[in-house]
């Protein structure tokens, strides 16, 4: 079941979740065809919950590669 911050949660706009990801609403709208991104209907319109785009962020996000170098190359 689900908790109740989840049921007070905002959920944005394809406008707004594109504004908040700094892209296209057209990216948007491929990630809900595609299922990359958790979406709720509401009515016809799909919108996304704040968390999902604070997720989405988190599993795209690239950490920097300590590298170690020796004699002028990596090791």
């Amino acid at each position: 079941m689900a908790t109740d911050t989840h049921l007070l949660e905002r959920l944005l706009t394809r406008d707004e979740a594109a504004e908040a990801l700094r892209a296209t609403p057209r990216f948007i709208r491929r990630l809900i065809a595609e299922r990359r991104i958790r979406f709720v209907y509401v009515g016809r319109t799909p919108h996304i919950p704040e968390s999902a785009i604070a997720d989405y962020i988190t599993e795209h996000t690239v950490h920097p590669v300590t590298v170690r170098w020796r004699a002028g190359k990596a090791a």
